[in-house]
């Protein structure tokens, strides 16, 4: 039973990163953007969202900069590509969503 119980475990601990992974996808900006009060820099940007949705957390992180974490809306959609759209307010473009492959989160939702 010990041996069971041993191998169950070492299976959950190994497994939970990669169930972990479906929700964390990288983005490439092209450009900086403003999520909230944080600037995003040109370069890669992970990208990690949490919940079932439709109501999710989003989490952007970016090398050397603090993550920043909003509300957002996820919306199932076969894109086929990766994006981001903004909002230009007072000559700052303002990140409103981020399309990956297979869904869409709309920021701030």
């Amino acid at each position: 039973m010990k041996r069971f119980f041993g191998f169950a475990l070492m299976l959950a601990l190994l497994s939970a990163p990669a169930f972990a992974g479906g929700n964390t996808q990288t983005l490439n900006l092209s450009g900086a953007v403003t999520i909230g009060s944080t600037q995003l820099s040109v370069g890669d940007c992970k990208v990690t969202w949490t919940g079932a949705g439709p109501d999710v957390q989003v989490t952007l992180t970016q090398k050397g900069k603090a993550p920043v974490t909003v509300p957002a809306k996820l919306l199932k959609a076969k894109n086929g590509h990766k994006a981001v759209t903004t909002n230009t307010k007072g000559g700052v473009d303002i990140l409103q969503t981020i399309e990956l492959d297979n869904l869409t989160l709309v920021l701030g939702s």
